[in-house]
């Protein structure tokens, strides 16, 4: 289930005690929380510098909460997880003598797993989130796992990248073989190299986490919002925790039916990315006259299946084959700002110049640390979270039924999780994610009809699982995650539910935001291109 940040424009103790049981058999573990929340409100967070995150702005802060590895043993081994903050300006943007009163702060997770939140406070320099951030602190953080909070590893960065690589839609056998030995020896890597600790990266322990975050902060009840997987484990937030809610945001909200996590969402998800597909190729078949890519969607998917036949003869710069490329179009069914570099890219190749593919699609070996923990860190989350196929005969029956269907990303995602066929570590029993009448805070479900990420059917089951919550939808649109991004209809609401705590109706809709316009250099290059008359 594989999750991006928010809009590319950037992106009190428990009262109930709940006992769901993970299937290795350790409870629940509340009371742990109490424990480290209490032990997190008296120390609080020393913020200061950020030292080791370069060329930031002064007003970006850096510190440190301490968090129990096990809840079950809230007084053994601690690990830190580091936390950003950009305090409240108090600025109205539109009435510069106008003194906004503080309201708290507002922590984010952007999703993943796996993903840093660490930089989402600048998000306050961007004029659609001013006046949020006039009014709360901005408060990012590195989850368990993740970038400078005790990071996970599963190999050696260095191996991370494999390409150019194959990405067929209908593998053979042989490539079959080849994927479940390397999932193997992932999961093998993940054991050896985490040891005991590996169980303890999954999305109850996010919640909880949380919940000590929030102690630390000095808040008495959270606003929160996440994006994508973040919707997740704030909703088991929700269900653990109602009592301290305060306000809560679910952006691009994905399924949280237990019987869904992860196995299930995934073959949604990879459903889903087909229809996105298809949008995109519409898209640029309504540009032919800048892209010449093909004047129907199918021309369209001919234009690029003959750039992956290309590539498989003769990788670009020997470093982007037709695995490199489907990535870096898949990346186009999350944000459709993507659209035009995408195009440009493919009409600039298959026209002979490769240099805008190989500078999208190559990989960033500087980034490769980086990478290789952000996919550690998903892998362990969605494997411990719950049960998975462990036969590999039911993961080829399920996905070679649905690639004759959607084959854009269906392998590409099998292989992203086939580690969790083979875990070494013990499985939870997902827990129930739902609240009655009265004991959660209204919260607030924001989702894109056609989101492929989180497939529109998850905000759907989480409205219905959260009582008391409304859902806005984003009519025909399918950028993963909208808060904050171009839709100002999606914005109000947004603004009037974190500063007023207003909500609408019990659900909303907002037409969709502007389709993005070709890029400027693929219409000069056009018009350079067309006979004069």
């Amino acid at each position: 289930m594989r999750a991006a940040v928010l809009h590319s424009a950037t992106g009190a103790l428990l009262l109930t005690i709940l006992s769901a049981v993970p299937a290795g058999g350790t409870p629940n573990a509340v009371p742990g929380v109490v424990i480290a929340a209490e032990r997190a409100a008296s120390a609080g967070i020393d913020f200061g510098a950020c030292t080791d995150v370069p060329d930031l702005p002064e007003t970006m802060e850096c510190g440190k909460v301490g968090v129990p590895l096990d809840y079950a043993r809230p007084n053994g081994k601690r690990i830190e997880l580091t936390v950003s903050r950009v305090r409240a300006t108090h600025r109205d943007p539109h009435n510069s003598k106008r003194r906004v009163p503080r309201q708290g702060s507002l922590v984010f997770n952007p999703g993943g797993p796996g993903a840093s939140g660490l930089y989402f406070p600048l998000i306050g320099m961007i004029p659609e989130w001013k006046r949020i951030g006039a009014a709360y602190d901005l408060v990012g953080y590195d989850p368990r796992g993740v970038g400078r909070s005790a990071p996970l590893s599963c190999e050696d960065p260095k191996t991370f990248f494999k390409g150019p690589a194959p990405a067929p839609t209908h593998p053979s056998q042989t490539y079959k073989r080849e994927r479940v030995a390397r999932a193997k020896a992932y999961a093998r890597g993940c054991a050896q190299r985490a040891g005991d600790a590996l169980r303890h990266y999954n999305s109850l322990n996010n919640a909880r986490d949380l919940d000590v975050l929030r102690a630390a902060l000095g808040e008495d009840r959270l606003t929160f919002m996440g994006a994508s997987y973040g919707t997740y484990f704030g909703a088991l937030y929700a269900t653990l925790f109602p009592s301290h809610v305060r306000r809560m945001v679910f952006d691009a909200a994905v399924n949280p039916d237990p019987a869904q996590i992860w196995y299930r969402n995934n073959l949604g998800q990879s459903a889903a990315f087909e229809s996105r597909w298809e949008d995109f190729r519409e898209w640029v078949a309504r540009h032919d006259g800048v892209y010449r890519l093909g004047r129907t969607s199918q021309a369209v998917l001919r234009s690029y299946e003959r750039a992956q036949a290309k590539l498989a003869a003769e990788p670009a710069g020997g470093k982007v084959g037709p695995a490199q490329l489907q990535g870096t179009f898949l990346q186009a069914g999350y944000y459709d700002d993507y659209w035009p570099s995408r195009a440009e890219a493919l009409s600039a190749y298959l026209k002979g110049d490769p240099k805008l593919l190989i500078a999208l699609a190559a990989p960033p070996r500087e980034a490769a640390a980086e990478a290789e923990n952000a996919n550690a860190v998903y892998t362990a989350v969605e494997c411990n979270d719950g049960p998975w196929p462990t036969d590999f005969r039911v993961w080829d029956r399920d996905n070679t039924r649905l690639a004759r269907v959607a084959p854009f990303e269906t392998w590409d995602n099998v292989w992203a999780n086939l580690p969790c066929a083979y875990w070494q570590a013990p499985r939870q029993q997902p827990l129930d994610v739902r609240t009655g009448p009265g004991e959660l805070a209204p919260t607030l479900i924001l989702a894109a009809e056609r989101d492929a990420a989180a497939p529109y059917d998850g905000a759907l089951e989480m409205h219905r699982r959260l009582t008391g919550s409304v859902l806005v939808t984003e009519r025909d649109a399918g950028t993963h995650g909208i808060a904050g991004g171009p839709n100002a209809c999606v914005n109000g609401h947004l603004e009037a539910y974190l500063l007023e705590g207003r909500l609408p109706a019990r659900r909303a809709a907002c037409a969709p935001h502007a389709e993005p316009r070709p890029a400027a250099r693929a219409e000069k290059s056009a018009a350079a291109a067309r006979p004069a008359r």
